[in-house]
């Protein structure tokens, strides 16, 4: 498998951030990990083997990024304020660094995917930027910002809280046009340590609904956990969908 690794000094968090590209071209992939996880987080949890159809035969390409989680999302008990700012400086690294040096590696519209708190971080990409993605596909995510930050909320965190913004979108904004001409793809089991995502899926299958947005939301079965083998699987089950191949 052709794999390459990239860092460099983010303007936006001050730091070196690493990149993992898996494959030479298809579709472009921007890929969260898991929670507190970095860019060899795919590798070493053995996604990339499970995908090397897709990436050695050309038709996918992962650009697989660091995070910054713990000085964020995981830190409960940090000052939110700052934990705030950590997340939207995040969001500008992808913005701004990141989705740049997607493009001019591969002219082809990226999808954007992640598990668990990478689900929730590639809602909140696309969400935010619909103009530049075809599609999302979000596995096993928890979009409730109080069980993150405990009830307490500003305006930088809004911006990073689909379960707040996207209910308070206004019936004609443009984005949510732009929403249905995309794929929005969202899954969790319903096994083992799922119960939160189930909960705050089904919120935001409501706030879909409401807002005549057509967001597939999947609820796999009660054997389904929260856990690599199921996202191999949904991987593989959802990736047709947004590639726009046969399905059978």
């Amino acid at each position: 498998m052709q794999k390459e690794f990239t860092s460099w000094h983010s303007p936006a968090l001050d730091r070196e951030m690493n990149i993992m590209i898996y494959g030479g071209g298809g579709v472009p992939f921007l890929c969260f990990p898991t929670q507190d996880s970095m860019c060899r987080n795919y590798e070493d949890f053995g996604m990339t083997d499970q995908l090397a159809d897709y990436i050695d035969g050309g038709r996918i390409q992962l650009f697989v990024v660091d995070t910054v989680d713990r000085e964020s999302w995981s830190l409960k008990g940090g000052d939110p304020v700052r934990r705030a700012d950590v997340q939207e400086q995040y969001f500008h690294y992808i913005k701004d660094e990141v989705l740049p040096m997607i493009h001019s590696r591969n002219p082809e519209t990226p999808a954007v995917t992640g598990f668990s708190m990478g689900a929730n971080h590639a809602l909140i990409t696309f969400l935010r930027l619909p103009d530049e993605f075809r599609g999302v596909i979000a596995l096993s995510g928890v979009y409730d910002t109080d069980y993150f930050f405990d009830g307490w909320m500003n305006e930088t965190l809004y911006e990073s809280a689909p379960d707040r913004f996207l209910p308070g979108m206004p019936a004609d904004h443009p984005y949510i046009e732009k929403y249905n001409r995309r794929k929005i793809i969202l899954c969790c089991g319903q096994g083992a340590w799922e119960e939160d995502g189930v909960r705050s899926l089904r919120y935001m299958e409501s706030v879909f609904r409401s807002k005549g947005i057509h967001a597939w939301c999947d609820f796999w079965g009660y054997d389904v956990n929260h856990d690599w083998p199921w996202w191999y699987r949904q991987m593989r089950y959802f990736l047709p969908f947004i590639l726009d191949e046969d399905v059978q």
